[in-house]
């Protein structure tokens, strides 16, 4: 009986891996045929291997639990072709997004077929051709962002069936006819549709003769009262522009979903008017102010940078929105915001227990230093947090300046990542192009201050960093190394190593209370997050399972032999000459 048992649980895992094999074949092939339809001067498709087939472990994919692809991202990658109709074979495809490419030619209809699409991102691009009727099945699509290219045609009537649209944005096209104004299209102003050839307002509907006399009548009467009110109206205006617009920007009983939106005053009061003293923290992004709320909570404020106009305002308000939706135990929650026609600020929670930095490198004598089990602990959290921006939010987040500083720590000291989306919001003007590197010298990434082009494995490589200052407790980059030519800590740390001193290289606060094996495995996932070249860096998912110790010794086995085998390589084309 027992043998019975043991040959049909056999023969059932036989079956599901034929089938988790099947459909990784089918969708890697969809992937594949994408990728032979595209130039990709910059190899971002590289490990889009056509010898493996399950496409879940590819860079730039996302899956489910079922090895079902998810999400395929390749916003900023400078590919050029053709979408393939191929595409809408993907069942389970959520976020599909390739903003920012040189892809022509036009959308495929068959993205109709994937029901269960929530983001469609295909703004600055090359497309033609018009915007198919057939996205009105796409009953889950929430984001929907065609601008910037250049289509032509009318805009379909089944996207008004569209229900779950939050953000529409057709701008920048070559569309005509009337905009239509029913449905889930009575969300969206003007700047969803301008730059086009629209007809924008629609025009009125049709009105009989007698109606139309009666009113041109009126209108004409109505025409000349106006006119002779409305000067003195417009001096009074623009007198007054300025503290309307504050108003309009002020409305304090404007929210946006669990967000509250402050006023400035309230700002002002909690923080004695943006004081010297309050001031916690400063970036590249603007001041960080500690402030106390009427009610007795204790905020952080982050007053961003100036440089706003109307339409930036509504943009950052946007982007605002769309980071309040990244929720999770290891990432800053925010709070509020304040908008006003010259302030922009976020409000957040305080965290009592600064950061990582702070508490390895600026703490008080009578603070004791972050332990190893406190150590470990935030390594995972932090992963945990990065992780999530990455494979769970929409637009996908990546942060482009992680660093210890943004480590925040709570109460029971949980790490806590900090200051995601703020590249999103500093580049308000243009928020799907990265113009200019944002970063801090040591935890840049060699391609993204190369290139300029951030991805999610630029974060896993300020991770990596990230975890070698919580190892070592040294700076990111220190002049003080200078003598040793040591400056960047990635390059003292690798010295150490092949030194073998691992015991120099541990932060001497924790004085020799450390587990030396558990040192070696988290210096190990350290140097598999900054290795040179994005690709063979792994995922924030996969550092999450790794430390947890699943796979670890695997990925560092199987880099130490690359590493080998390209170093014999090496050698065997440039032998040392005597």
């Amino acid at each position: 009986m027992m043998e019975r048992l043991i040959s049909v649980c056999l023969w059932l895992t036989l079956v599901l891996y034929l089938i988790l094999r099947v459909a990784g074949n089918a969708e890697g092939d969809v992937l594949k045929a994408l990728k032979n339809n595209t130039a990709d001067p910059n190899n971002v498709l590289e490990s889009w291997d056509a010898t493996d087939y399950n496409p879940c472990v590819w860079d730039l994919v996302t899956c489910n639990h079922r090895n079902s692809v998810t999400r395929v991202d390749l916003q900023n990658a400078n590919l050029s072709g053709q979408l393939v109709p191929q595409l809408g074979q993907l069942p389970n495809l959520q976020y599909l997004e390739l903003c920012g490419n040189n892809i022509s030619g036009i959308i495929p209809e068959e993205l109709g077929n994937l029901t269960n699409l929530v983001s469609l991102d295909l703004c600055l691009n090359n497309l033609t051709g018009g915007i198919p009727t057939t996205l009105g099945k796409l009953t889950k699509l929430r984001f929907l962002r065609l601008n910037n290219n250049s289509l032509t045609g009318t805009i379909p009537l089944s996207l008004t069936t569209v229900m779950t649209l939050q953000v529409l944005n057709l701008s920048n096209n070559q569309l005509v006819g009337d905009i239509p104004v029913n449905g889930s299209f009575t969300l969206f102003d003007s700047s969803s549709f301008s730059n086009n050839k629209l007809n924008n307002p629609p025009p009125a509907s049709p009105t009989s003769s007698g109606n139309i006399v009666i009113g041109a009548i009126f209108g004409g009467v109505f025409a000349g009262a106006l006119l002779l009110f409305s000067v003195p109206a417009i001096i009074f205006a623009r007198r007054h522009c300025r503290k309307r617009q504050d108003l309009l920007f002020e409305d304090p009983e404007y929210h946006l979903g669990q967000l509250k939106r402050f006023s400035l005053h309230e700002l002002q009061a909690a923080t004695d008017y943006f004081s010297n003293k309050h001031v916690v923290g400063s970036g590249g992004s603007g001041r960080v102010y500690k402030g106390h709320l009427v009610d007795g909570s204790l905020v952080a404020i982050k007053r961003l940078k100036q440089g706003c106009t109307h339409g930036g305002m509504l943009q950052f308000q946007t982007e605002v929105e769309m980071v309040s939706m990244a929720v999770h135990r290891n990432l800053l929650r925010l709070r509020g915001f304040c908008m006003t026609a010259t302030e922009r600020l976020l409000v957040y929670p305080f965290m009592v227990n600064g950061s990582v930095r702070s508490c390895l490198r600026e703490r008080p004598e009578s603070q004791a230093p972050l332990d190893w089990g406190v150590r470990k602990r935030i390594a995972l959290g932090a992963a945990r947090g990065i992780a999530y921006l990455h494979d769970h939010c929409n637009p996908k987040i990546t942060h482009r300046d992680l660093k210890a500083a943004d480590i925040l720590l709570d109460e029971e000291f949980e790490a806590v990542v900090g200051d995601f989306g703020l590249a999103k919001l500093m580049d308000y003007k243009n928020t799907h192009v990265t113009t200019a590197v944002r970063g801090t010298m040591g935890h840049i990434a060699p391609e993204y201050l190369s290139s300029g082009r951030a991805s999610e494995k630029t974060d896993v490589f300020g991770y990596g960093i990230m975890l070698l200052e919580l190892i070592t407790g040294q700076k990111a980059a220190d002049l003080a190394r200078l003598a040793n030519d040591d400056v960047m800590l990635l390059d003292w740390v690798e010295g150490l190593l092949k030194d073998e001193k691992l015991e120099t290289l541990v932060d001497s606060d924790l004085q020799g209370n450390y587990i030396k094996e558990e040192v070696e495995q988290l210096i190990q996932v350290a140097l598999l997050c900054t290795q040179s070249t994005p690709v063979g860096r792994p995922k924030m998912a996969e550092v999450v399972r790794m430390l947890d110790g699943d796979g670890l010794a695997e990925r560092w086995e199987d880099w130490q032999k690359k590493k080998m085998f390209h170093q014999e390589f090496s050698n065997t084309r440039h032998p040392n000459v005597n």
